[in-house]
C-alpha cells in the first residue's frame, strides 16, 4: 500500500525496558541504560568510555566548572585524583576557592527560593540552593594573606597552586590531593577569583609576580608527550578551551573525549558545542570515541564515575 514504510526489526536492536532490582549497584543501572532511550543511554556510553580511559594507558585531563565544590562534588574529584585517575586538572578558580573554604569550614543546604535581600542582611551568600556565610570569606582571606609565598621570580600560576596545595592540611581537599598526588592543576582565569584577588592585594605590599601565560607551555608539553590521551568536560567554559586548544599547536589529538553539560549548540557558545565540532578543529581525533551527556552533572559525574569503578574493582 503506497504512504506504508516497512522497518525490518532486529532484536539485537530492540529497545530494552529497564527493570530496577532492590539493591542493584551503580553499574548495573547503567548498564540497563545502554538498551535504552535519550539520556539513559548517552550516560551508559560515557561510562564506558570512562572505564577504557581509566584502565588503559591514556593521558588523563579532567575539566571542571560550574560551582561543583559548592554542591557536593570535591570529594568525587579529590578521590579521583588519589586514586591516580586524573593526570591533569582544569578548573576554574571558584571551584578552588570553595575548595579551600571546605578545609576549614562548610557550605549549607538553604533554599532557591530564599529571599535575597534577607540573606544579604544577615551576611550569607547564595549559589542556587547552597548558602555561604560571609566570615567563611573573611577567614579565606586572612588564609589567603597568610600563605601566599613571596617570590622575587615570576611564577606560574599552575605552581602557585601548588604551593597552596602544600599549605592546606585537609587531606579531602582537591589542592591537597594534587600535591601529594604531582598533579598539575591549572587555572586558566585564576584572576577571576578570589584567589587571584588576594594575590593582587598580597602583591601591593610584597613581592609576588604570576606569569599568566607559563601555563600554556607546560600544559602543551603534556599534551605533546601523550601518546594517547582522553578527556572528561564537566560543564564547559574557560576549563574547556584552555584543555582543547593545547592540542592544536601539537601532532595529537584527544582519542576519549566525555562532556557532561546543560548546554545545547544553538547559539554557538562553547560550553554547548559537539566534541563533534571540536573534530573540524583537530582538537579531537576523527576517529575518537566520545559522546555528550545533557544533564545536570552532579548528577551524571556521579553515576558515570561510580560505574566504571565499580567495574575497574572488579
Amino acid at each position: 500500500m503506497a504512504g506504508i514504510i516497512i522497518i525490518k526489526v532486529n532484536k539485537m536492536d530492540a529497545v530494552h525496558q529497564l527493570k530496577i532490582e532492590p539493591g542493584m549497584s551503580i553499574d548495573a543501572l547503567v548498564r540497563g541504560w545502554s538498551q535504552c532511550g535519550f539520556g539513559a543511554r548517552r550516560l551508559a556510553q560515557a561510562a564506558d568510555i570512562y572505564e577504557r580511559m581509566l584502565s588503559g594507558d591514556f593521558t588523563k585531563f579532567l575539566t571542571l566548572s560550574g560551582a561543583m565544590v559548592p554542591a557536593g562534588m570535591r570529594h568525587v574529584v579529590s578521590d579521583l585524583i588519589r586514586g591516580g585517575h586524573v593526570d591533569v586538572l582544569v578548573t576554574t578558580g571558584a571551584n578552588l576557592v570553595h575548595d579551600i573554604i571546605e578545609s576549614y569550614s562548610c557550605h549549607t543546604l538553604g533554599c532557591a527560593e530564599s529571599n535575597d535581600s534577607s540573606l544579604r542582611t544577615i551576611g550569607v551568600s547564595r549559589i542556587y540552593d547552597v548558602f555561604i556565610r560571609d566570615e567563611d570569606f573573611v577567614a579565606f582571606e586572612e588564609l589567603m594573606q597568610s600563605i601566599f609565598p613571596e617570590s622575587a621570580e615570576s611564577i606560574s600560576g599552575r605552581q602557585l597552586l601548588n604551593i597552596l596545595g602544600s599549605r592546606i592540611s585537609d587531606e579531602r581537599s582537591i589542592l591537597r590531593s594534587a600535591y601529594d598526588m604531582e598533579v598539575p592543576v591549572f587555572c586558566p582565569a585564576l584572576p577571576d577569583s578570589m584567589i587571584g584577588l588576594q594575590a593582587w592585594m598580597f602583591s601591593q605590599t610584597k613581592k609576588l609576580s604570576v606569569d599568566a601565560f607559563a601555563d600554556i607551555r607546560e600544559i602543551v608539553d603534556i599534551c605533546y608527550n601523550s601518546e594517547r590521551a582522553g578527556v572528561v568536560i564537566v560543564g564547559g567554559g574557560v576549563p574547556k578551551n584552555f584543555t582543547l586548544q593545547s592540542m592544536l599547536v601539537t601532532p595529537n589529538s584527544f582519542d576519549l573525549a566525555i562532556q557532561l553539560t546543560t548546554d545545547t549548540p544553538e547559539n554557538g557558545g562553547l560550553s554547548g558545542a559537539t566534541l563533534s565540532e571540536a573534530i573540524s578543529w583537530g582538537k579531537i581525533s576523527e576517529s575518537a570515541s566520545y559522546v555528550t551527556v545533557y544533564g545536570d552533572a552532579t548528577i551524571t559525574l556521579p553515576l558515570m564515575v561510580g560505574a566504571a569503578l565499580e567495574r575497574l574493582k572488579k
